[in-house]
């Protein structure tokens, strides 16, 4: 029994280990790539997103390599960043660091942008086809391939097939999902986790093609759909909206934190919360988002970059946004409750009706299975470079397992849990972004050199493959 006694508390080490993951250090590595990409590249997230967001309905050349379109790779990627960070990740981040960590959340999207660029820039430029054909990239290829870390590149799929299997890809997805269901329609959480692993299982077994033909019906209009309900929100109290704003840029450096009241936690901690929060929405710097971009059928990997980088613009500085500025307007924020609760009584106060929070828990619905379905992807890719094809099968078993059972686990770890593995994963990743700096600057030049040049040879150049 003294042994007993003498274990260490699993959610306070948990937490210890987070803190010290997410300290100054990987917040420097995070913002500090972002910055260099932001200021080498010239502020491509300014200059070039109407260009970006033109390119993201641009068809694909049936010709080229790839497996999916741009259009459907880019929502492969969405539907595994907007999901339970957009609407209990903001409630979560305000509830710790106050008004101010929306501000640091859209600092870290815009530098993210860039980041993002980056990355799935290098995923198209070193991807290969596998024995069936399929597309396999990703920091994986580039960390191996282009850097030649090869230690890294196995580090970052270890990390990636942990936040697939313990942290963004399931636990934190399907208690939304168990949460949400259980209070829009009374459903016993054990119904709940059978039908979602059903429906997990279903569409997962088609691979990449399936989950992006779902994930580019089911994102498009949930998104729209919660941006609308947010506008209602907004519109509805537009008074009050420029106070709102002020509110996020004066807290953002005095500490206002609503768990300590207004005089809360320190800047620091709506740093920290800020930027934690946003990199678990848009997934900026982690290297998800450049396994989807390695499926695009493109023969260019600047313009993937660039219609990529869309996707951190739409996840934060728009849906992350909007959540953000309800949640203040609403002052839901400055209370008790927490995550989707907070996120509820939001809308049902800026809405003044019971409809606020049916919208949030049918948004958390959608939002977590298309998360789950697109992280399954990105875990099965990183299964398939450390131990090949055959792997993959026991992976889908495991994960659809985890599904099951990610209804009956304590938020609090959930969350802990998933902030320790994204950090992890992000390290290779970063480090690797910055060995090969000079190949995205490079390829850059070269496609907008090209385009000054003659636009309509541009819209042909390709990027130089390396096989």
């Amino acid at each position: 029994m003294q042994f007993l006694t003498q274990l260490p508390d699993i959610p306070s080490l948990l937490a210890t280990i987070d803190d010290w993951i997410w300290g100054p250090p990987l917040l420097l590595l995070l913002t500090g790539t972002g910055l260099f990409f932001t200021v080498r590249l010239g502020f491509i997230q300014l200059r070039r997103l109407p260009f970006a967001l033109k390119q993201i309905f641009k068809p694909a050349d049936a010709s080229t390599q790839g497996d999916v379109s741009g259009f459907a790779a880019l929502c492969t990627a969405l539907s595994a960043t907007i999901g339970t960070g957009n609407i209990i990740g903001v409630a979560t981040a305000i509830a710790l660091g106050g008004p101010g960590a929306l501000f640091w959340m859209w600092l870290a999207a815009f530098l993210g942008m860039a980041t993002k660029y980056a990355e799935c820039l290098l995923a198209v430029k070193y991807r290969e086809t596998d024995h069936k054909g399929n597309m396999l990239g990703g920091p994986m290829m580039y960390l191996s391939k282009g850097a030649g870390q090869p230690l890294l590149a196995k580090l970052f799929a270890l990390f990636g097939l942990g936040v697939a299997c313990f942290g963004i890809g399931t636990f934190p997805q399907v208690n939304a999902i168990s949460s949400a269901a259980t209070h829009l329609f009374n459903i016993p959480t054990v119904a709940v986790a059978g039908i979602l692993t059903v429906l997990v299982a279903l569409v997962t077994i088609g691979g990449v093609k399936s989950i992006s033909a779902v994930a580019a019906k089911i994102v498009p209009v949930m998104a729209v759909f919660y941006v609308v309900a947010c506008l209602w929100v907004l519109g509805a109290n537009i008074e009050q909206l420029p106070h709102a704003v002020a509110l996020v840029f004066e807290s953002a450096f005095t500490g206002m934190a609503a768990t300590g009241g207004f005089a809360g936690a320190g800047m620091m901690l709506a740093i920290q919360a800020g930027i934690a929060r946003g990199v678990f929405s848009n997934e900026s710097g982690l290297g998800s988002a450049p396994i989807a971009a390695a499926a695009a059928k493109t023969d260019s990997c600047v313009e993937q970059g660039l219609v990529s980088m869309t996707g951190t613009f739409i996840d934060t500085l728009v849906i992350c946004t909007m959540t953000g500025l309800t949640l203040i307007l609403t002052q839901s924020w400055s209370g008790e409750l927490a995550g989707a609760s907070m996120t509820s009584h939001a809308f049902a106060v800026g809405m003044e009706s019971s409809i606020g929070p049916m919208l949030v828990n049918i948004g958390l619905l959608f939002f977590a299975f298309t998360t789950i379905l697109g992280w399954h992807y990105y875990g099965e890719r990183c299964v398939a470079y450390l131990f090949g094809k055959r792997a993959i099968y026991l992976y889908k078993l495991i994960f659809i397992g985890l599904i099951a059972s990610g209804s009956f686990i304590h938020l609090n770890t959930i969350w802990i849990l998933a902030d320790i593995v994204n950090g992890l994963m992000a390290i290779p990743n970063l480090i690797g972004l910055l060995l090969l700096r000079h190949v995205v600057i490079n390829e850059t030049r070269a496609y907008f050199n090209q385009e000054a040049a003659s636009p309509a040879r541009a819209e042909h150049t390709t990027c130089s493959q390396v096989h």
